[in-house]
């Protein structure tokens, strides 16, 4: 464990010392605006960090304006690395932190926590930005039961298998995926669950955050002609919520009735998951076309 003391606090901003034991802090998983206050003041105040990687949490370290040693663990880290961060609780404080988001969720740290609570040591949880439950309340889909897959396997055959395994549970399924790997994960959907309402939620508090929904093959359609970059949750709606969302053209029939064409066109945006550019076009036709009716009536 890196013994190397923290720069010293200007006199009279000295921290109180936290109660010995492990703090489970959750991060921004993108705005760094996202950090609670209580995160704030358990990382200034703790004896060390650790982290999966010391340049990510350095930088968010940084932009805090807090300084604390920071001590690597993640899946790689041996058994032996992990008693020395419990005999680190046992005389002090130990902050666990992941590169964003919410220790312990698709990330290293369980064993940890199982060792801590084993030796008697006291376990405290920070909650904050988890990128499962943002991607759940954006998405529109079904959120009174979810049930999240962690990352889909990267062989065809494993990846569909478990899809037909969890297909059939009544609830939501959320997984992590990849930009290079999404097309094919949305592939082997439309194979095992076709039909089923699918979002794709990226970037999540980001400048271009997007949730986009809609069936597996129109997905497939949109990130072949835009190649997805960022962290993605994929969520794939409950048996019996299909894709369907009306006639498009019907829909913005009905809401340019009441909307200005920029409102009618957001609102159909974000119900269909279709392109606002695309929509926004159809719009003005739609317009013209009504115009030029009522003219001749």
């Amino acid at each position: 464990m890196n013994t190397q003391p923290p720069e010293p606090e200007l006199s009279g901003d000295i921290p109180e010392p936290l109660e010995h034991g492990l703090y489970i802090v959750a991060t921004p998983i993108g705005n760094l605006g996202d950090i609670t206050v209580r995160a704030v003041d358990i990382l200034r105040r703790c004896d060390a960090i650790a982290c999966e990687d010391t340049r990510v949490t350095g930088k968010l370290m940084k932009h805090l304006g807090l300084h604390r040693p920071l001590v690597r663990y993640d899946d790689h880290s041996s058994p032996q690395s992990r008693a020395k961060l419990i005999d680190s609780m046992r005389q002090g404080s130990v902050a666990l932190v992941s590169d964003a988001g919410t220790p312990l969720v698709s990330d290293p740290g369980y064993r940890l926590v199982a060792d801590a609570r084993e030796a008697g040591i006291a376990v405290t949880t920070l909650p904050g930005a988890c990128a499962v439950i943002a991607g759940l309340t954006l998405s529109g889909l079904p959120n009174d039961r979810f049930l999240f897959g962690g990352f889909l396997p990267v062989k065809e055959k494993a990846r569909a298998d478990v899809l037909t395994e969890l297909g059939p549970v009544d609830a939501t399924l959320i997984f992590y995926e990849t930009g290079p790997r999404l097309t094919k994960a949305l592939s082997a959907i439309e194979q095992t669950l076709p039909g089923r309402a699918v979002s794709v939620a990226r970037e999540l508090t980001k400048l271009h955050e997007e949730c986009r929904t809609g069936s597996a093959s129109e997905l497939i359609d949109h990130y072949e002609a835009h190649t997805p970059r960022g962290e993605i949750v994929l969520l794939i709606a409950p048996p019996g919520e299909t894709a369907l969302h009306g006639d498009p053209d019907a829909l913005l029939r009905e809401a340019l009735d009441t909307l200005k064409p920029s409102q009618a066109v957001a609102q159909v945006a974000k119900a269909t998951g279709l392109d606002r550019k695309a929509l926004y076009a159809r719009a003005m036709e739609i317009g013209s076309a009504k115009r030029a009716s009522d003219d001749l009536s």
